[in-house]
């Protein structure tokens, strides 16, 4: 019998032997899509979003609620609107065998507003039930006193209307490559307390907008409980979160968003939930095993919160519903799903070095995983085709973001986790002097040929309190008495010039898309610390202090005015679509390192304190002008080669070696960019 020879295996020969697990992968994937749709429509499969939790039934003038809850013996709607009493006109009818509860009311029984929650009751539980807010509640708010979460009746006499489906096509290609700008709404401005959507689509978007990204990602979107978890342990899988407004003021955040052409893409956690039982769906009809891993397996050892069982049609079902209801109601543009390696792996990747082929195919490796995440994938780009989907996955897992039908998972891109921790291990351990351009550059280009992935140099968790910063590593301390203009000094000059050369070279070698996180592209001097009983409860840390980017005495601005012309530059050319780039030179003991990419040559001084006067490199005849350079004046730079200059490479002779080279002058620690005189 001849196997199938799959792209992912043509593409990566090493994957030869593991042809079998490849397609087993892919059969389970099938068989499954069948089991859930017989006719492979997911999308008319995962709108669990429409028949559960609570909606406004139109064709019978009246409300319908739904809620899958199989160990339950009995279940009551309370709520505001009966003072919180179980009430027999509030009960619900189990209406099949699997376990699907319902109840029906008339138009009056309920209004806008209107806060509720279950009492369910099931064999064994205590005399008082147990209260629930409701596994698709789609707007959860928390009482300011008590602190307690209920869900809220979301129902406005006049609901918000998009203008705008997605990005205005003038405005933005579908085949741009993702400049993504990661964003905390809650800690998006200046003052010391949450921030509202309303207040990220007036006051951020306009800023993301001029620094020329094109992707705004938002992180914390979904309900949690505790806001210090920066999102990542959601309780409320359906709910945008209440801090920062209503379900409207996102989908104006939204809708604005695309207006100025910008996508809008979240942080997506399907890797996990909260243990919270009040809150969260943990122990929801009273097993442990509704929707997650019975036992050890159901917990997870190092996020305190519990892990989904993706074997489990139900829980598959709830999962791919959650997929398509960001997209179909609040018009998400993409999700960067969260926590994918964790996901993949019974050890969730803890502890293990992945130095092998071997451990991606042993039986560590959760098969009923990757059969969710490819039939995520499917059902997004069936919804949408051109919905973009991200994995944060630190494994290398190969055909993470190959498509399903060349054997992959299916994600269009990959986060290159491995680029910060680089950058961060270089900066803490490395001298200036020590630096070697080739390891540099081989690790920022260190990929899996047929995947595209999203680079970065420096993560949101860099940005937490207890670490550090690119622009911390760099000028510390400093930071605080040195960033004004009349003040700065050496360890200031080397921060400006090493930042900038830093971000450059990251986002010059992306192939895919390349990401930034909120302030840390203009050195935001403090880290990120939420509210908590270790602070005193305080917003000091919990936000971006905006008024040093905009104060024309400080240094900041210099390196957000670079931000925005690398950003704008990258995408007028659209340099991460481009193939990848080539070396064309280095000279590791002296820090110089010359590559192309489509038409542009780059060239980088790494050198703390030597300038090269006549440096030769070689290059094809012809006339080259510099474009773009790290050193002008603008970005705090010495001017010392403006830009508009034009080279010619003639030929000349090198060490015995008669060839067509260009004469530079490459004063230390700068990187400019040279393109045909007639580009």
């Amino acid at each position: 019998m001849i196997k199938k020879k799959l792209q992912l295996v043509i593409d990566d020969p090493y994957l030869e032997p593991y042809t079998d697990h490849l397609l087993r992968r892919s059969d389970n994937c099938q068989k499954k899509l069948l089991e859930l749709s017989p006719a492979g429509k997911l999308v008319e499969f995962a709108n669990g979003h429409h028949y559960f939790g609570l909606h406004k039934n139109q064709s019978e003038d009246g409300w319908v609620f739904r809620e899958w809850a199989p160990n339950a013996s009995d279940i009551y709607l309370i709520g505001t609107f009966n003072c919180w009493q179980e009430r027999p006109t509030f009960r619900l009818n189990r209406i099949n065998e699997n376990g699907v509860w319902e109840i029906k009311l008339p138009p009056q029984a309920i209004s806008h507003g209107d806060l509720y929650k279950l009492k369910l009751y099931w064999p064994g539980c205590s005399a008082g039930g147990a209260e629930r807010i409701p596994s698709y509640a789609f707007y959860v708010v928390q009482d300011e006193k008590s602190k307690i979460f209920s869900a809220c009746v979301w129902n406005p006499p006049t609901p918000y209307k998009f203008k705008h489906s997605f990005p205005a096509p003038e405005l933005l290609a579908p085949t741009d490559a993702p400049l993504i700008y990661e964003a905390h709404v809650g800690m998006a401005l200046d003052e010391e307390r949450v921030h509202s959507y309303d207040e990220f689509r007036r006051l951020l978007l306009p800023r993301i907008k001029k620094a020329g990204y094109n992707t705004v990602q938002l992180m914390a979107i979904q309900e949690h409980p505790y806001y210090g978890s920066f999102g990542y342990q959601v309780s409320n899988f359906f709910a945008p979160s209440s801090r920062f407004g209503n379900p409207c003021d996102l989908k104006r955040l939204i809708d604005e968003a695309h207006s100025m052409g910008l996508r809008v893409i979240m942080d997506i956690v399907l890797s996990h939930s909260v243990k919270n039982q009040i809150e969260g769906i943990a122990l929801f009809d009273g097993t442990p095993y509704q929707y997650f891993h019975h036992g050890d397996r159901g917990n997870h050892p190092l996020w305190d919160s519990m892990c989904f069982d993706y074997g489990k049609n139900q829980v598959l079902h709830f999962l791919l519903s959650n997929c398509k209801y960001w997209a179909e109601i609040f018009n998400f543009d993409g999700y960067r799903f969260d926590g994918v390696t964790s996901m993949l792996y019974f050890h969730h990747g803890l502890g293990k070095n992945f130095t092998h082929y071997d451990h991606y195919f042993d039986y560590s490796v959760d098969e009923d995983a990757i059969t969710f995440l490819s039939l995520a994938n499917q059902l997004l780009h069936q919804y949408r085709p051109n919905f973009i989907t991200i994995a944060e996955e630190v494994s290398g897992m190969p055909g993470l973001g190959s498509a399903v039908s060349s054997g992959g998972i299916g994600f269009d891109y990959r986060m290159s986790m491995g680029i910060p921790d680089f950058w961060i291990k270089t900066l803490k351990h490395s001298k200036d002097e020590d630096w070697s351009v080739d390891n540099i550059f081989g690790e920022l280009v260190n990929r899996r040929y047929s995947e595209k992935s999203i680079s970065y140099a420096e993560s949101h968790d860099q940005a937490m309190v207890g670490d550090k910063t690119i622009s911390f590593w760099l000028m510390d301390a400093e930071m605080y008495w040195s960033m004004a203009k009349e003040k700065r000094n050496m360890t200031i000059d080397r921060g400006i010039a090493l930042h900038k050369m830093i971000r450059m070279i990251t986002c010059l070698t992306a192939r895919g898309g390349y990401l930034n996180f909120i302030g840390n592209e203009w050195a935001h001097p403090e880290w990120i610390d939420f509210p908590r009983d270790g602070n005193g409860h305080s917003f000091h840390y919990a936000r971006r202090q905006w008024k040093l980017l905009d104060s024309k005495e400080l240094c900041y601005h210099y390196l957000g005015d670079f931000d925005a012309e690398m950003i704008n530059f990258v995408k007028k050319h659209n340099l991460c679509t481009k193939e990848d780039p080539q070396i064309i030179y280095s000279y590791v003991s002296q820090q110089i390192i010359c590559f192309k990419r489509a038409s542009f040559y780059i060239i980088f001084n790494f050198h703390p304190n030597v300038s090269y006067v006549d440096y030769m490199i070689e290059m094809p005849a012809g006339e080259y002008v510099q474009v773009f350079n790290t050193d002008e004046e603008k970005f705090g730079g010495f001017n010392r080669i403006p830009n508009g200059h034009i080279h010619h490479s003639i030929e000349r002779e090198l060490f015995g070696s008669k060839k067509f080279r260009i004469s530079l002058y490459l004063p230390a620690r700068t990187a400019l960019i040279l393109a045909s005189a007639a580009y």
